[in-house]
């Protein structure tokens, strides 16, 4: 196995590592400076063993570069910025913006599930920056809370686009690989059937329902049975969620067709966030709505 590198080590002749802000699958994450334009910068390295071969390094780098150009595809304030792909012995690296803030999913496991307000605003983000996503003519297809990172400031960004597709040329058909977070994935892409912009909208949902309850719909703690909840079982049980569950429900429904597109989940969001917004005054009340660790799979259908 590959050592992990030190800090200080210069990449590409310009990249600083300073520190290590994360590892899993096949890569580490790294805070660096970029000593050219002198700033912070997060640089993702496609970690490879020692002795892995000439075949598994340029699939490697085929993959950092496929990753790397389907986010710059989406022009939108809520997609990772992605400033630099370059090699280094053999091993691509992908340079993004340094974020501020945590993931979703930390601030999940740190304190619990968010206010529904805040919820309601994620939601909305997301809905955006995946309409944009789609439009660039890609599907992210790994919409969970560990690729949402709300920064200081309220910006909240999509990230991790390793395993996107584009829409063009019936690419989001299925090839027979599975690839994705088994509690969010949707009952499609399980099924082997065609993966498109309806499929970011379920994982959605299911982040959104993560985010409102803190534990993802459809997680029963062993992969098969939560892929069989994903095809087969309704979303819940719903404690918190409140006056979003209808929006979570439209975004969990199982058939692609017949789920809430993103125009319909965006003016669903927009109404309740006026409605939790107006000014309580008089005497008009409103409801008071209170408020396992996700992986990768690759399975052959």
């Amino acid at each position: 196995m590959q050592a992990v590198e030190p800090a200080g080590r210069l990449v590409a002749g310009r990249y600083r590592l300073r520190s290590l802000l994360g590892s899993g699958g096949m890569g580490r994450v790294w805070l660096a400076e970029d000593e050219v334009l002198d700033r912070l910068v997060a640089v993702k390295q496609f970690a490879l063993d020692d002795q892995a071969s000439n075949v598994t390094r340029k699939a490697a780098r085929v993959h950092a570069l496929n990753e790397a150009r389907a986010a710059a595809r989406v022009d939108h304030v809520g997609a990772v910025q992605i400033h630099d792909v370059v090699k280094e012995d053999g091993c691509p690296w992908i340079v993004m913006e340094m974020l501020s803030g945590r993931t979703l999913a930390q601030a999940l496991a740190a304190d619990g599930p968010l206010p529904i307000d805040q919820v309601t605003t994620i939601g909305l983000s997301l809905v955006d920056v995946l309409q944009a996503t789609h439009r660039a003519g890609i599907v992210h297809r790994d919409v969970k809370p560990a690729n949402v990172h709300l920064c200081d400031g309220g910006r909240v960004v999509l990230m991790d686009f390793g395993i996107a597709r584009t829409i063009e040329d019936g690419s989001t058909v299925s090839s027979g690989l599975l690839a994705g977070s088994p509690a969010y994935i949707s009952p499609e892409q399980f099924r082997c059937g065609e993966v498109g912009p309806a499929s970011d909208l379920f994982s959605l949902g299911a982040t959104l329902f993560a985010a409102a309850e803190g534990n993802a719909p459809f997680d029963k703690g062993d992969l098969f049975a939560t892929l069989t909840a994903v095809v087969v079982d309704t979303p819940g049980p719903f404690r918190r969620a409140g006056l979003l569950r209808p929006v979570i429900e439209g975004l969990l429904v199982k058939e692609p067709d017949q789920r809430l597109n993103a125009d319909q989940a965006r003016a669903a969001l927009r109404a309740l966030h006026r409605e939790r917004s107006m000014p309580r005054t008089g005497h008009r009340r409103f409801a008071q709505v209170a408020e396992p660790p996700t992986f990768e799979l690759s399975v052959a259908c």
